[in-house]
């Protein structure tokens, strides 16, 4: 089964010989070594470019080990390169390779050598990387499968099933190739310990892994929740007995983020126009390796969907915060009250900004007045929107507020709101 995956092929396409190291980032088995090896390859042959000018090094390969070395892989992509031609050298996973910055650097005054490498982890892209390739280091950040990718796979069944599969096992590509739920599930629970956990200690020499794990559970049973080291170190305490440090915990989160498990999503104030510093929301980049962790117990479509809208809106190259609007208001005494209401989502992209509450369902007007209350209280003019667990087509209510389906969101091939239409 070939997976297309046409955003990530366009933006490698499209930066084709632009003089800058194309660096694919992403969570391990998210389809970077397909992308490059296979789908970016057959793209340069069709284009009729001879194999021996397309170099590809998979450094994870245990026999390619020799290569890890710095000067053995530059003598050994050197001695590909025979004449003036363009080259194409791809290399999997280069961080594997020590000092991997003066190899990658070492071609950048090359003419004729068109660098792509991929990297799973986030540090891989730190500042003092970027500022070793001097700003010519381009990072094109892969996903596990989208809905639309999971669902272009599938042959056959409702929509309804889809989704609910999707939101159980995820998008990591793996996973649409096996048969039934217990080899799904496994695979899921197998992946996280022997790939991703496993990866974690060893990189970052962890030796408390138990609170590690503990904190990677307490963080998918909490999906939507604010939170911040301080009141996970005060959970630790209280449910397990735990020492831990907030500047443990700290770091753990990090870690996570480096590896692209979790992403951290910061408060913003809308009306004072200003970050506020904790506490924030974590969402998982996989919903199946989300569950996996919690061995399929806790599948509350309520957090698995706002999940999900979120890696959707990432996805789409929107910076997204959660937002909270202050309202004041006098009681019935005529005394001031001041009440905090949230936003799920708070996207920006460019000009364009966009207000999303995620609500799995709306059984009447009563629910909708609660989930529309913070939109109604924004006094700009960007669009508010509400994302709910049904399947009913766009329409915007008599508020202006735009109510879209998750179906219908995730499937309207980039379009976020009616306008766009």
């Amino acid at each position: 089964m070939e997976i297309k995956r046409d955003m990530y092929l366009q933006r490698l396409v499209a930066s084709r010989h632009n003089g800058m190291i194309k660096v694919v980032t992403g969570i391990r088995r998210c389809g970077k070594s397909y992308l490059l090896f296979k789908l970016f390859y057959d793209f340069l042959k069709g284009e009729g470019v001879d194999d021996s000018h397309i170099v590809r090094v998979d450094l994870e390969d245990r026999r390619n080990s020799a290569l890890r070395d710095p000067d053995a892989l530059l003598t050994y992509i050197d001695g590909r390169m025979t004449d003036g031609g363009m080259y194409y050298i791809l290399l999997d996973e280069v961080q594997r390779v020590r000092e991997f910055e003066d190899v990658l650097n070492s071609y950048l005054k090359v003419e004729n050598a068109d660098v792509y490498v991929t990297g799973s982890n986030s540090r891989f892209l730190s500042k003092d990387v970027i500022t070793e390739f001097r700003g010519r280091g381009e990072e094109i950040r892969i996903h596990p499968l989208c809905f639309r990718e999971f669902m272009s796979t599938r042959e056959g069944g409702s929509q309804e099933e889809a989704l609910r599969e999707y939101m159980v096992y995820g998008g990591l590509p793996q996973t649409i190739t096996l048969h039934g739920t217990r080899q799904k599930e496994e695979y899921l629970k197998h992946l996280f310990e022997s790939v991703y956990a496993k990866d974690i200690k060893e990189r970052y020499n962890i030796k408390h892994d138990a609170d590690l794990e503990d904190l990677v559970n307490l963080l998918a049973s909490s999906i939507g929740g604010l939170t911040n080291p301080l009141k996970l170190r005060n959970t630790f305490k209280s449910v397990k007995g735990s020492g831990i440090s907030v500047d443990t915990i700290k770091n753990y989160l990090d870690i996570l983020q480096d590896a692209f498990l979790l992403e951290k999503s910061l408060r913003y104030d809308i009306k004072g126009k200003r970050y506020i510093d904790t506490p924030s929301k974590y969402y998982f980049e996989d919903l199946g390796l989300r569950n996996a962790r919690l061995n399929f117990r806790q599948a509350e479509e309520t957090h698995l969907m706002e999940n999900l809208i979120y890696n959707e809106l990432r996805l789409r190259g929107f910076s997204v915060d959660v937002g909270e609007v202050v309202v004041n208001r006098k009681d019935e005494e005529g005394k001031n009250q001041r009440s905090r209401l949230e936003v799920d989502f708070v996207c920006n992209r460019g000009f364009r900004r966009y207000y999303i509450q995620s609500a799995f369902g709306i059984p009447d007007q009563e629910k909708l007045k609660q989930e529309q209350r913070s939109l109604l209280h924004i006094r700009d003019g960007f669009q508010k929107m509400i994302v709910t667990g049904g399947f009913l087509p766009v329409y915007q209510n008599e508020e202006g507020i735009v109510v879209a389906g998750i179906f219908d969101f995730l499937m309207n091939d980039g379009r976020l709101g009616m306008e766009e239409g």
